[in-house]
């Protein structure tokens, strides 16, 4: 519930909004921001020098809006740092926060981060943002846990997690002290500039407060024409601007004495930038799989002991070992595997002349010793999937993993097919796990098609939860097995709906997911969302 705003609220926060060439999105931004109410001041909409009529638009805007103001800058700055500077050096309120011209504030954010600021007396104030895939409308939070519940933190030193959070948007910020701080944006041309921002934000360890509310909301769209820089990955370049502003912020925070938070960037960008970006390896062609190789290489080997202290067994920690231990890109169908979330460490499961287990038997000096310790929960689990859609059967095979498996004694798994784009909509069916002859364990589950096509047509993502003697449960998703036969799209009888498309695939992630659509209207969607997702 959002607090009712109070007087001494009104005209507290400046809100400033960023744009270029980006008429058709930049009005929603700035009306979501006006609509917040008497909390704001102002909007100042800085535009980046925009050539597509977004100034002309933002003008008549403020004609009839005194509350909106319109900056233009003389030349285009080629990134967000420059306008967000700029309209920061603009804005007369106590707070200040930012949007970008694409995405919008939902009704009460404001008053929400300032009540929360005011009441904590927190010169910083994050919420929850929300990434919204377009045109499907599925949301997606960012970093949930941090803001699964109300909290103050004295300095941010308290709480290392929060420079996962490497957002700028999500936050109400006092102005003075980013003024007394001299905490700016980098300027120009600079992608990932937020991480930047953030560390130089927690570098003078600011008194914040979190909220569990939605605040902001970041619209994702895939099919554009012009890819914000998040998405745009499909050259080497985006991955080194990616590890310079990872390495830029874990300067700031060594610099300010901030050795731990240093620490949490450099475990940060081993968890979720290397795993993100190795999911992606074998999309790419040999060229750029040799120059991210050596990049990464060279930015990992930048690491000290205290970096590499933790869990060696742990997914990104891994993928870090392996990567260091080998000059030439090797093993990126099994890299992928381990980056997916959850991880799988899928075979073969090797081990040193002395029985350790190891990566490989090409790199036995990438040891696993630790690997057999690590609770059930916390295991990278590698479960094979085969759908034969004719016989309407998918088939499990979870691997033993170093004796960890046996020792556990699996029991059963839970099958649950979930809508990708329509959250809460699931099916569910529990199936035994048995011994088979190698060691490993299997199960069958029908596939149910018609069930499936009558709920939603879309993609309907798998994952199970498998549980073991004891009780522990690990959920994980399912590797989609490739052979002759598997994989491939078919058009399946259907006595309700005369027929059932069904596409099974593997994810960038190399899960098993499947693509369903009734009818022959619904054929012709799945049909045309396949051809567009082919374009440029």
């Amino acid at each position: 519930m959002h607090p009712a705003p109070s007087p001494a609220d009104a005209g507290a926060v400046s809100v400033v909004v960023i744009g270029h060439d980006d008429a058709a999105h930049v009005a929603d931004a700035v009306r979501s921001a006006l609509g917040q109410g008497p909390a704001v001041r102002e909007v100042v909409a800085v535009d980046d020098r925009s050539t597509d009529g977004s100034a002309e638009l933002l003008e008549r805007l403020a004609a009839a809006e005194p509350r909106l103001r319109v900056v233009r800058l003389p030349v285009n700055s080629g990134g967000c740092g420059t306008p967000r500077n700029t309209g920061m050096d603009a804005t007369a309120a106590p707070y200040v926060m930012f949007l970008d011209s694409d995405d919008v504030l939902p009704p009460g954010a404001v008053d929400v981060l300032l009540a929360a600021a005011r009441t904590a007396d927190a010169q910083v104030t994050g919420g929850l943002c929300v990434r919204r895939e377009l045109p499907s409308g599925r949301e997606v939070p960012w970093e949930p846990a941090l803001y699964a519940s109300p909290a103050v933190v004295a300095r941010p030193a308290d709480r290392p997690r929060l420079v996962r959070d490497t957002l700028s948007v999500n936050k109400l910020y006092a102005t003075d002290f980013l003024r007394a701080h001299g905490i700016r944006f980098p300027e120009g041309r600079f992608p990932y500039e937020d991480m930047v921002f953030t560390a130089r934000v927690w570098a003078a360890a600011p008194r914040v407060a979190l909220v569990p509310d939605r605040v902001y909301v970041w619209h994702v769209r895939r099919a554009a024409p012009r890819l914000s820089i998040s998405l745009d990955r499909a050259g080497v370049d985006n991955w080194r601007a990616r590890t310079h502003a990872c390495r830029t912020a874990h300067a700031i925070l060594l610099d300010a004495g901030e050795k731990g938070l240093a620490r949490a960037v450099r475990a940060k960008f081993l968890d979720h930038d290397l795993r993100m970006y190795v999911r992606e390896l074998p999309l790419r062609d040999e060229a750029y799989r040799r120059a991210w190789w050596a990049h990464t290489r060279e930015h990992l080997a930048e690491y000290d002991a205290a970096d590499r202290s933790g869990d060696p067994a742990a997914p990104g920690m891994l993928l870090a070992r392996v990567l260091l231990a080998s000059p030439e890109p090797r093993d990126l169908p099994r890299l992928r595997e381990l980056a997916a979330r959850p991880a799988r460490l899928c075979p073969p499961y090797a081990r040193t002349p002395d029985g350790t287990p190891c990566w490989s038997a090409e790199l036995p000096e990438v040891t696993l010793e630790t690997l057999p310790e690590r609770p059930v929960p916390l295991l990278p689990l590698a479960v094979d999937a085969e759908l034969r859609t004719r016989t309407r059967l998918l088939r499990l095979r979870l691997h033993e993993l170093y004796g960890t498996v046996g020792r556990a004694g699996p029991v059963d798994a839970e099958v649950e097919w979930r809508h990708r784009d329509r959250a809460g909509l699931t099916l569910r069916r529990t199936v035994p796990l048995r011994p088979a002859a190698d060691g490993a364990w299997t199960a069958a589950a029908p596939v149910p098609l018609e069930r499936l096509a009558s709920l939603g047509t879309g993609a309907w993502d798998l994952r199970l939860s498998l549980r073991f003697r004891d009780g522990a449960t690990r959920t994980v998703s399912a590797h989609a097995l490739t052979g002759p036969g598997l994989l491939r799209p078919r058009a399946v009888p259907s006595p309700r709906h005369g027929l059932i498309l069904v596409r099974p695939y593997a994810t960038h992630g190399g899960a098993l997911a499947l693509r369903v659509a009734a009818g022959a209207k619904g054929a012709g969607r799945i049909l045309t969302g396949r051809l567009r997702r082919r374009l440029p």
